[in-house]
């Protein structure tokens, strides 16, 4: 709940009673919505002054309900706020989830689409996607970077490692056949601009380009000494 801004935690008879120091202790520190808790005996009492009240379960039940995704029911609940009424979503117990008379008092049933072979999921993960799913409708676009990054390097920087690279595989003779040049320069520079370096990896690729280079100088002495003995000793 505290993940994503929900504090308004109602507890209906709960197994060990309340409060639970383990409860505290699960919440890392979260403890706002434990601290604002209200206790019911009976479910009537919690969810009497709500205009709107959602079942989450997956089992079928006699009771004909809308059902809905999370996303569906989260959409309907930013809407149903921002008109003025009171909403709540109902869990039921980790063990037997809800009861048919509890399904009752609500007004739609809230289910996930998971795989039919496997559909239980646990208390926690049930209220986490509920509550992610009510948080994308009133975040404000994607979380903030985690660190800034450079700028992108500009277009000479850019231009400066095309042709540097370009040059050594000239060298190389990767260029092959000659007349196909054109096209596969211009693959290889779509590549490198989607990578979108800054100036420090542009330096980086090429001080990569020119120790290659200089490492196949070397394979390419060693094989000149080579030849020049064996002719020698011939």
């Amino acid at each position: 709940m505290a993940n994503f801004g929900l504090v308004d935690l109602r507890l209906v008879n709960p197994r060990d009673g309340w409060p639970q120091e383990k409860a505290w202790a699960s919440a890392s520190g979260a403890d706002w919505p434990l601290n604002g808790a209200r206790i019911y005996q009976r479910l009537e009492a919690a969810v009497a002054d709500l205009q709107r009240v959602y079942a989450t379960t997956a089992r079928p039940r006699e009771i004909q309900l809308p059902i809905l995704t999370p996303r569906a029911a989260a959409a309907e609940w930013s809407q149903a706020i921002a008109n003025g009424e009171r909403v709540g979503l109902l869990f039921g117990g980790e063990r037997a989830g809800l009861e048919t008379a509890d399904i009752a008092l609500c007004q739609a049933v809230v289910t996930l689409p998971v795989d039919v072979r496997f559909k239980s999921l646990n208390l926690a993960q049930a209220v986490a996607i509920n509550a992610y799913e009510w948080r994308m409708t009133v975040a404000e676009g994607a979380p903030p970077a985690f660190r800034e990054g450079p700028p992108p390097a500009d277009g000479a920087a850019i231009l400066g490692l095309f042709e540097h690279f370009e040059r050594e595989l000239d060298a190389a003779g990767f260029f092959h056949p000659p007349e196909k040049r054109p096209s596969m320069v211009q693959n290889l520079r779509s590549a490198l601009g989607r990578a979108r370096f800054n100036d420090q990896e542009v330096r980086t690729f090429r001080g990569v380009v020119t120790a290659l280079s200089r490492g196949r100088g070397r394979v390419l002495e060693k094989i000149a000494r080579e030849k020049a003995g064996k002719d020698g000793g011939e």
